[in-house]
């Protein structure tokens, strides 16, 4: 009902602007200017000039009213929008149990478990800490993108189509597998000047990719810190906009096939968010550090809320008492109504297409033929001074 008013209103001030161009200056022409016209001297050149310009000044005049007045009908739709804003429901809360992972590594994983096997696009979220004896070396994936983010320290990538790179502290890579890849992740260890060696920490969350894409050429994208906006509505909150958009504020645009927006929050006591999600999406946070409040719950740190599809996004803060600020993950992405079958780092639709992806990876046909043969170099070892 507001749209059609702010319509309605948009196409009043249209019509007035039209009246005031056009109609009047011909109303006054027919009932005096005509006769002068006909019975007077020309109108000097100059007069001419000045009635165009004074007309194109009051056009001008009402142009700058016209923005003023949308502007303000924006800020009036953006009051309503949050006076009418409907949190969406918290329907699981799971701790993330830290795990062993790969060689060595150690991760908490709240996707990807038995308490929560998939949360549809998303197959698996690790917060992983790598020590300097630990990595992740050469392996497969088919079928699912992978978005990796580096909240501490350096890692090393490299895959069989001779791509490589290093991500640093507030760096991404957005990575789809589509028919097929075999890569390596390794940490790179600098000592301090102390001679202690530097934490390597960060998130890893996999992507499932619609049906058809998933035979789609593998592709990266790596995204630098320095790319991310970062905005602080509140005093007490800080947002990095990594995918999608908050606050009127939105990041880079088609880093994934399937659609997914991921924030990093950090929020400090007394601070509030209030964040819309697309319609059609499955939104969860990842508490990082420190404690939030949802609705009359308390979140720790080490803690995954999956909430339900209805309502327009969700809301959190962090008491103005508490001891720590609170750093958190909100992530959400487009809901893909197709089926989930799994099996280590291959993701397909049905158990045939699973055995299809170890078939093609063990003979190394239909996307990973550059495998055969290929060792990575970051692979061969474990340690960097």
């Amino acid at each position: 009902m507001f749209i059609t008013s702010k319509k309605h209103l948009l196409f009043l001030l249209l019509t007035v602007i039209i009246a005031s161009v056009f109609f009047t200056p011909l109303t006054t022409f027919t009932k005096s200017a005509l006769s002068n016209y006909l019975y007077s001297e020309p109108l000097s050149s100059e007069t001419v000039q000045s009635e165009k310009t004074k007309r194109e000044e009051a056009l001008e005049e009402l142009e700058e009213d016209l923005e003023d007045e949308i502007e303000e009908l924006e800020e009036i739709e953006e009051e309503i929008e949050e006076m009418s804003f409907i949190s969406k429901n918290i329907v699981k809360i799971v701790s993330a149990l830290e795990q062993a992972e790969g060689a060595g590594a150690r991760v908490r994983r709240s996707i990807g478990t038995m308490s929560v096997r998939n949360f549809t696009p998303f197959l698996m979220l690790d917060h992983f800490r790598v020590t300097p004896e630990a990595g992740f070396p050469d392996h497969p994936h088919r079928g699912q993108e992978t978005i990796t983010y580096m909240l501490k320290g350096k890692v090393d990538h490299e895959d069989f189509t001779g791509n490589s790179g290093t991500l640093e502290p507030g760096d991404l890579q957005f990575m789809t597998a589509g028919r097929g890849i075999m890569h390596a992740e390794m940490p790179r260890i600098n000592k301090t000047e102390d001679g202690d060696l530097d934490a390597i920490e960060g998130l890893q969350l996999w992507v499932d990719l619609p049906v058809e894409l998933k035979e789609c050429e593998p592709r990266y994208r790596d995204l630098r810190k320095d790319e991310i906006p970062v905005i602080h509505p509140d005093p007490n909150v800080e947002i990095k906009v990594i995918s999608g958009k908050s606050y009127g504020t939105e990041s880079i645009k088609d880093l994934a096939y399937t659609p997914v927006w991921f924030l990093d929050m950090v929020v400090k006591p007394g601070g509030q968010v209030t964040q819309p999600i697309p319609h059609g999406f499955n939104t969860f946070v990842y508490v990082m550090d420190g404690e939030i409040k949802i609705g009359n719950k308390t979140i720790p740190k080490f803690t995954s809320v999956f909430f339900g599809e209805e309502g327009d996004g969700i809301e959190l803060s962090v008491d103005k008492d508490a001891k720590a600020t609170a750093r958190l993950a909100v992530i959400a992405g487009k809901i893909l109504h197709q089926p989930i079958v799994q099996h280590g780092p291959f993701v397909e639709t049905s158990r045939d297409r699973i055995y299809k992806a170890f078939m093609d990876y063990q003979s190394k046909t239909n996307g990973f033929e550059r495998a055969a043969g290929w060792k990575s170099k970051i692979g061969r070892r474990m340690l960097r001074d």
